[in-house]
Parts: structure tokens; C-alpha cells; sequence
């Protein structure tokens, strides 16, 4: 399935601005099953009717096209299709809320706000992450890729307020060491995610890149070159049925200085602060 025909149509429907192509298709680690992730780039009014009619033209099964908002306030809406026999998602993006995550990212203002479906949360520069490592296949206007030219290179303030997010870690991991003799192993395992995960975030933002979805972000975190020894293993080592829970908060006490030793190397090496 060939992306670009759905896009030329998409974008002559009223409010549409753009659209951009994510997820693994964007970054060239598809396989042929992996869905093809398409951003619809809107300004209100959007013409949802449209996009139905739009939808039943292309859909090999029915679905339904949603409001703006149906999905919730991040992750906002957009519709789920079966072209050629490929998944094809639709999803929403408020292209005034995409310019001001950009703006966000190069001021280094970097917030976590609540959406279903992201137990880690959903950062408010993810948006200029989407749209930093994705790829423009409609924009008539240039609006997106202006956008674009402003997150191309990893924000040095978004690293560093990302890098300062690792004190939450710490703060989390002091904090545990009382639930680990009671046996409270589901709130020992809540702070575990979050700390690796707070990792994971500071050592994609050492390389210069966003994590967008908690999904792979252990493994891709793994294969970074400034990784500490084998992170992604050890990480998902913390939440296998074996080990005590007092030896899952060493291995990951550990992973975070490593990591916080990895970070402060860059800030204190020469050219510190400089996009990757």
C-alpha cells in the first residue's frame, strides 16, 4: 500500500493542512505487517464528514471516522482503515497545538500530561517529536515543513530539561525502599517503570531523539551508542517473574547512575550542549 495516493486525497478536504507518514515506516524499521501511521494535520473546522465519506472510499472493512477529540485530548482522533490489506491509521493533529509542542521543545519546556493508553504519560513536545522524525508527504502550503525545520535538530534546552527529569528518578528510587519488605511488588513495579523509563527519555535525548511511545522504548534505548552495557536487558530483566524485588531495585538503582553518569558527560564535555 502506497501512502502518497491517501495523502494527495486527504489534504483537499476542507481543514486538513498536511499530512506526515510515522511510526517504524517513517524511521525504515517496518516489516511488511507494520501499519502505516498517517498524520492528519488539521485546523479547525474539520470537515469529519468528508473524512467518512473519504474512509468508505478506501476501507476494505467499515470504520468509523471520529470528532476531533474522540480519543482523547492527546492522542486526539482520526480513524482506523484496512487499504490493500495494510492497517492504515488516521490520527489527528491540531496543527496550531503541533506549533506550539515545537515551541515548547526549543524553549525546553517539557511537561507530562495524563491520555489513556500511556501509563508513562504523554509529553507535551511529543508532537514536535512526530514531527522531527517523521516524513512530509503532503503539505501544499509548507506550513509543516517549516515546523519541521524548527525541531530538526534536537532542542539543546529540551535536552537539557529532559536530562533534569533523572532527579525524579532518584527522588522515586530513595522513596521505594519501604515497599520492598512489605512485598508491595505492584507499587514497586510502578516506580521501576517509571524510573527506566525516565531513562530511556534522557538517553534518546543524549542522541538527539524523542521517544514517542512507551512501546519499544527499553529496546530502542538499548541500541543507542551511548547506552550503558546491555541497558535494554537488564531493564526488562527488573520485571521478569524471577529475582527478589529488593535485587530488581538494585539493577535498577544502577542502570540510573549509569545513566545519569552517561548524561553528565556530555553536559560537562567540550561543545556540551550542542544537537547531535
Amino acid at each position: 500500500m502506497e501512502p502518497e495516493p491517501v495523502a494527495a486525497r486527504l489534504v483537499g478536504i476542507t481543514g486538513v493542512v498536511g499530512v506526515t507518514l510515522g511510526g517504524s515506516r517513517a524511521r525504515g524499521e517496518h516489516t511488511p505487517d507494520s501499519d502505516v501511521d498517517l498524520g492528519v494535520h488539521y485546523r479547525p473546522p474539520l470537515d469529519v464528514a468528508a473524512l467518512q465519506r473519504l474512509a468508505d472510499e478506501f476501507s476494505q472493512t467499515p470504520t468509523g471516522v471520529t470528532e476531533p477529540g474522540g480519543w482523547g485530548v492527546w492522542v486526539d482522533g482520526g480513524a482506523w482503515l484496512r487499504v490493500d490489506g495494510t492497517a492504515v491509521d488516521w490520527i489527528y493533529r491540531d496543527v496550531d497545538r503541533v506549533a506550539r509542542s515545537c515551541r515548547d521543545a526549543v524553549a525546553g519546556r517539557y511537561d507530562w500530561h495524563f491520555q489513556v493508553g500511556h501509563p508513562l504519560g504523554f509529553p507535551g513536545t511529543t508532537y514536535a517529536g512526530e514531527l522531527a522524525h517523521g516524513v512530509l508527504l503532503a503539505d501544499p502550503t509548507g506550513e509543516l515543513a517549516a515546523l519541521k525545520e524548527t525541531v530538526a535538530a534536537f532542542p539543546p534546552a529540551l535536552r537539557t530539561a529532559v536530562a533534569q527529569r533523572l532527579d525524579e528518578a532518584e527522588f522515586l528510587l530513595g522513596g521505594v525502599a519501604k515497599a520492598v519488605p512489605r512485598g508491595d511488588a505492584a507499587y514497586v513495579a510502578a516506580i521501576l517503570f517509571r524510573v527506566l523509563l525516565l531513562c530511556a527519555h534522557a538517553l534518546h535525548a543524549d542522541a538527539g531523539r524523542y521517544v514517542l511511545n512507551e512501546k519499544g522504548a527499553l529496546a530502542a534505548t538499548g541500541r543507542l551508542p551511548r547506552a550503558p552495557g546491555g541497558f535494554a536487558a537488564r531493564a526488562q530483566s527488573v520485571f521478569s517473574d524471577g529475582g527478589e524485588l529488593a535485587c530488581r531495585v538494585d539493577t535498577a538503582r544502577e542502570l540510573l547512575q549509569e545513566t545519569v553518569a552517561v548524561v553528565r558527560r556530555r553536559s560537562a564535555g567540550p561543545g556540551a550542549g550542542t544537537a547531535r
